[in-house]
C-alpha cells in the first residue's frame, strides 16, 4: 500500500513520526515550502502513479482538490480542539496572557469550546475561520489588524507563512496538528483503503442486454474488444443477454467508479443499424449465481428506463444508477433490504427518496463536512429548505455539527455538518418495528422535500424493497 503525503517542509518530521506507526505501508512525499508550490508538487506526486490514498491538510486540499482523481481515497487532516488547547498552554508557559489573541483557520465552534473549557474571555479572542478561497495575505492582514487594535502579545495560527509575513512584529504560536492527530487520520485512511481493496476483490457479474433481436453474438464480440473488460470472462446468456464475470474492481474501473457506463460499442462486423447498444446491469454477491441474479435484476431495471443505461445492485441492498454516458449523469442509490432506509427516513420526517440522495451525497463527501447551502445546491433546493433539512437530520442524529467556515471574507460564518446516515444504517437492526410512510403495503411517499420523484418498488432476492426510482443526487 502506498499513501501520498502532502506536507510543508517544516512539518515533514512531524508527519514522519506519525507514519512510523503504520506497518505494511509505504509513503510517497510531496513537500512544499510555500503555498504557491502546492499544485505543482501535488501534480508531480500524482504523476508518479501507484498511489492507493492521499493525506493532506486543509490548505493543500483547497489548492489542489481539482487535480485529485475521482475514486482515490483522500483524508484531509486538520488541527483539532486539543491542538488549540496545547497552543494556549504554551502561551501560558511563556508567561503571556491568554487574551487578547487572534486565531486563524479554526472553526468558531472549536474556539468557543476550548475558550469555555479554559474559562477565557471569549470576547477578547478574534477568529478567522478557514475559507478555501482565503489567501495567506488575507490571514496576515487579519492578524495585523488585531495586533494593532488590541496590543496582543502573540497570535495563534495554522498557516505556516504567517510567522515569516509578520517578520518578528509579534510572537507566533503554531497550533498545528500533533503527531497523534495525524496518526489517527493515517490509520483511518489505511483502513479505508484496505476495505476498498477487499470490496474490489469480491465476485461480481455484469449482464449486457441488447434491445435488438439477434444482436447477442455481435454484442459479445464487441464487449470482448473493450480494454477495460480484458480480465473478464464473457459469454452469451439466455436469448438476449451477454454475461461477464470478474472481480468487482474490474467493473468499477469500467464504469469510472459507478458513474458512467458505455451503452454502445462498435463491432468488427458491419451492421446496417450501426453500433451495438445495450442495457447493462451489475451485481455484486457472495457467489456467481447470486451475482448473476442481481445483475439480471439491475439489467431489468435499466431496461425499464426505456433508453440504454446501467444499474448496480449489491447483496447488501445498495442500488446505484442510472449510470450515464461519457458525460456522466447524477446517480441515486438506496439501501432497499428490510426497510432500514425507510425506518430512518420516517424517524427524520423525510421521504426515503430524499434520504437516499443524502446518502449518495455523504459517500461522495468521503467524510468532509458541508454547509446547509452546499446540501441545498447538491439537491437542487433553496437555501432555507437546505437549512430545514439539516435541522431535521441533526434532530434525528443523522448529521453532526462540526465547526463553521466563512464563505466570503465579509460574510457570516456558515455552520458545517458531517452527515452520519451511513453509520446509522449500519447500526440499525434493518427490521421495521412500526409502519413508516412508503413501506410495503402503503402508497409511496412523494419526495416533497426536494421536488424529486416518488419512491418506487423493486423486487430483490430477499423480498420487496424500495429504491429511489430515477432520483438525482
Amino acid at each position: 500500500m502506498i499513501i501520498g503525503l502532502v506536507v510543508h517542509a517544516g512539518h515533514r518530521e512531524r508527519f514522519a513520526e506519525a507514519a512510523r506507526t503504520l506497518t505494511g505501508v509505504s509513503f510517497s512525499w510531496a513537500v512544499y515550502e510555500s503555498e504557491e508550490q502546492i499544485r505543482d508538487r501535488v501534480a508531480g506526486l500524482l504523476a508518479t502513479g501507484g498511489l492507493d490514498g492521499l493525506l493532506l491538510g486543509l490548505v493543500p486540499w483547497s489548492r489542489a482538490r481539482d487535480l485529485i482523481p475521482a475514486g482515490l481515497p483522500v483524508a484531509v487532516t486538520r488541527s483539532a480542539a486539543l491542538d488549540l488547547a496545547l497552543a494556549w498552554a504554551r502561551a501560558r508557559g511563556n508567561g503571556w496572557p491568554a487574551t487578547p489573541v487572534s486565531i486563524d483557520t479554526f472553526a468558531t465552534e472549536t474556539v468557543d469550546e476550548v475558550a469555555a473549557a479554559l474559562d477565557l474571555d471569549r470576547s477578547a479572542v478574534a477568529t478567522l475561520p478557514f475559507d478555501p478561497e482565503q489567501s495567506l495575505a488575507e490571514v496576515v492582514r487579519f492578524h495585523r489588524a488585531r495586533l494593532g487594535s488590541t496590543g496582543a502579545s502573540y497570535v495563534i495560527t495554522v498557516r505556516t507563512g504567517v510567522a515569516a509575513a509578520l517578520d518578528g512584529r509579534a510572537a507566533v504560536l503554531h497550533a498545528l496538528a500533533t503527531p497523534g492527530t495525524i496518526r489517527a487520520d493515517l490509520h483511518e485512511l489505511a483502513l479505508r483503503i484496505r476495505r476498498r481493496r477487499a470490496d474490489g476483490q469480491r465476485f461480481a457479474a455484469a449482464v449486457f442486454r441488447s434491445p435488438e433481436t439477434g444482436a447477442r453474438a455481435a454484442l459479445r464480440r464487441a464487449l470482448a474488444e473493450v480494454p477495460e473488460l480484458g480480465d473478464a470472462w464473457i459469454e452469451e446468456h439466455g436469448t438476449r443477454d451477454v454475461v461477464a464475470f470478474a472481480p468487482a474492481a474490474v467493473f468499477e474501473r469500467f464504469t469510472r467508479h459507478w458513474v458512467t457506463a458505455p451503452v454502445s460499442w462498435h463491432d468488427d462486423t458491419e451492421r446496417e443499424s450501426g453500433p451495438v447498444g445495450a442495457f447493462a446491469g451489475f451485481g455484486i454477491g457472495p457467489s456467481a449465481r447470486h451475482s448473476v441474479s442481481l445483475a439480471e435484476q439491475a439489467a431489468d431495471r435499466a431496461e425499464r428506463d426505456g433508453a440504454p443505461t446501467a444499474y448496480l445492485i449489491t447483496d447488501d441492498g445498495v442500488m446505484i444508477g442510472p449510470m450515464g454516458g461519457a458525460g456522466g449523469s447524477p446517480l441515486t442509490y438506496t439501501y432497499r433490504q428490510h426497510g432500514g432506509l425507510e425506518e430512518l427516513a420516517g424517524r427524520a420526517g423525510l421521504s426515503p427518496a430524499t434520504l437516499s440522495r443524502l446518502t449518495a451525497l455523504e459517500r461522495s463527501l468521503a467524510g468532509r463536512p458541508v454547509s446547509p447551502g452546499e446540501v441545498a445546491e447538491a439537491l437542487g433546493i433553496t437555501d432555507p429548505s437546505g437549512r430545514r433539512l439539516i435541522r431535521k437530520l441533526t434532530e434525528a442524529g443523522l448529521a453532526v455539527a462540526e465547526g463553521s467556515t466563512q464563505p466570503h471574507h465579509k460574510g457570516r460564518p456558515a455552520r458545517l455538518y458531517r452527515l452520519a446516515i451511513t453509520a446509522a444504517l449500519t447500526a440499525s437492526p434493518h427490521t421495521l418495528t412500526r409502519p413508516v410512510p412508503g413501506s410495503p403495503g402503503r402508497p409511496p411517499l412523494p419526495a416533497q422535500e426536494t421536488g424529486g420523484p416518488a419512491v418506487s418498488s423493486a423486487d430483490g432476492p430477499h423480498g420487496t424493497g424500495r429504491v429511489a426510482g430515477g432520483a438525482r443526487g
